[in-house]
């Protein structure tokens, strides 16, 4: 039967991965740098995916198409995001069959994809200004202890392959414990490189690889350090790096591995490559 179904031009898809975190349903993954329907019976059609689009790579259209299995999508979700999304999802379609229980609204122009993913770039030489007053507690008042980091965003998901925050600059990747386990990721690791974020255990990973590959491309960046914690599933960040340098085909580009342990301290720090 015909029904609304996502539609996507993969000539104006940059990879950036937004259209992924805004669909509650899990039916799209990113392929080959690309992002892709996984499965026709995932997508309800009703676009929230559309708003987070930066180059108007999607839009819903009406053809034949298998009937939205909300079962099966909960299945999928649960074995492969966990309870969490289930929950999220149920909320969508909460959210969605409100809306046809209304009027419709009148549809303003897209403002440009997610404000939260929106790019950032930040020079190096700028720094941010030390704090001249105090709190109420007698610290000093708004940041205590200047940000190293020069971008926005971080996660593997949301960076534009592209970017210039990646041009010229060493590449760190981090996993997500180990900015809380050290307190020195700031200056020892983020300061003057580009960052990116992703947790091997945690994360859908669908599309690492590729978009890693597509960042270490670019002859500019010299060198990429991994910087994981020491328990057991945080190797699977090395792998997918290690496998990104295959990908990315350059013989002169250094990779490194640096593990935190659960205290926080440097306890190796090796050459990869």
């Amino acid at each position: 039967m015909k029904r609304k179904i996502i539609e996507i031009n993969e000539e104006l898809c940059n990879g950036c991965g937004n259209c992924i975190t805004g669909c509650s349903e899990g039916a799209l993954q990113l392929i080959d740098g690309k992002a892709k329907l996984v499965k026709e019976q995932y997508c309800d059609g009703f676009g929230d995916c559309i708003g987070t689009c930066p180059t108007g790579a999607l839009k819903i259209v009406e053809r034949e198409a298998d009937d939205f299995d909300i079962e099966a999508t909960r299945q999928y979700l649960l074995q492969t995001e966990g309870i969490e999304a289930v929950r999220r999802m149920d909320e969508a379609n909460a959210r969605h069959a409100e809306k046809h229980q209304q009027p419709a609204a009148p549809q303003m122009p897209p403002a440009g994809g997610c404000p939260g993913s929106r790019m950032r770039f930040k020079p190096a030489t700028e720094t941010p200004a030390a704090p001249t007053a105090t709190g109420s507690d007698g610290m000093p008042a708004g940041h205590m202890i200047a940000s190293d980091l020069g971008q926005w965003p971080v996660q593997l998901h949301l960076v534009p392959p592209q970017a210039p925050f990646f041009k010229n600059r060493e590449l760190v990747l981090l996993s997500t414990c180990s900015p809380i386990a050290s307190a020195d990721v700031h200056w020892r690791f983020i300061r003057g490189r580009g960052v990116v974020v992703a947790c091997p255990k945690l994360d859908n990973t669908d599309g690492y690889v590729e978009k890693l590959a597509a960042i270490l491309s670019d002859p500019s960046i010299p060198c990429v350090q991994v910087v994981r914690m020491e328990v057991p599933c945080c190797g699977g960040l090395t792998r997918i790096l290690m496998a990104a340098v295959e990908q990315c085909g350059r013989t002169d580009l250094v990779a490194k591995e640096v593990t935190v342990s659960v205290d926080g301290d440097i306890v190796k720090t090796e050459k990869l490559n």
